[in-house]
């Protein structure tokens, strides 16, 4: 059996099965391959993650990584590359065999492995690209009533992804067309005045015990951060169109 190139431990996890009368250690596949043909367990190579990001390489037999789909060319025969080409690696895990673009995964991880004070605003930002309404109203609840985490729900509404163009969850959930979330966001985020807000919105929000801020600074406010691309989120919606440019036209951003 093949072991990873980190641990030298066999490419599995045990986990207990319940489900048995006496629990027993039921092993279940953790082998992420890639490209070389080196073998990992997932959060062997997510462990080396800062070198690999800087690197390129395999931290096992030092191969380049990325891939060129257009191959070769005649001048010249290896394949160059950029941080935009994909590390293609096969994980064989529990829900199966699956091919994936590693080299995203492993961005993320450096970065936050270099800024960990990151790591509830992302999470925050995959709920908005997914509408989790709850996660986010639980998220935001224990930012603010942990005192070991250096930042608060206040910051996470206002933060801008540099892994993601510099958007807000405000962005996310606008190009997501994710509704409720960017409803959240404007009424814990922003000077909206309460009356423009669907009843609908507002009896949620009371419902989830979401209060507002008195007062929200014109620098603080989600609707006036721009991405990286110096867009606001009203821009962003005027480019979807739809629903989404009548909410502009209403005067939510005025």
């Amino acid at each position: 059996m093949a072991t990873c190139q980190t641990c030298h431990d066999p490419l599995v996890l045990s986990l207990n099965d319940s489900d048995s009368e006496e629990a027993q250690t039921q092993p279940i596949p953790d082998d992420l391959l890639l490209p070389c043909g080196c073998h990992f367990h997932w959060q062997c190579l997510l462990d080396q993650s800062p070198t690999i990001s800087l690197s390129l390489t395999c931290p096992s037999c030092s191969t380049y990584l990325p891939t060129n789909a257009a191959g070769p060319s005649a001048t010249n025969q290896f394949l160059p590359t950029t941080q935009s080409n994909p590390i293609p690696a096969v994980y064989n895990s529990e829900g199966g065999t699956s091919e994936l673009d590693i080299l995203p995964i492993l961005t993320e991880e450096a970065f936050l492995s270099s800024h960990p004070e990151a790591r509830p605003a992302r999470a925050m930002h995959t709920m908005a690209a997914e509408g989790d309404i709850s996660g986010i109203v639980s998220l935001l609840a224990d930012i603010d009533g942990d005192d070991d985490v250096d930042t608060s729900a206040v910051e996470l509404l206002r933060w801008t992804d540099p892994l993601n163009g510099g958007k807000t969850a405000l962005h996310v959930a606008v190009e997501q067309g994710q509704e409720e979330v960017f409803w959240l966001v404007l009424w814990l985020g922003s000077a909206v005045a309460t009356e423009l807000f669907p009843e609908a919105v507002v009896q949620s929000a009371n419902e989830f015990g979401m209060g507002r801020r008195k007062e929200v600074p014109v620098g603080e406010d989600a609707r006036f951060i721009v991405d990286g691309m110096g867009r606001s989120p009203a821009e962003v919606m005027v480019e979807k169109g739809g629903p989404w440019r009548r909410y502009v036209e209403g005067g939510l951003f005025s």
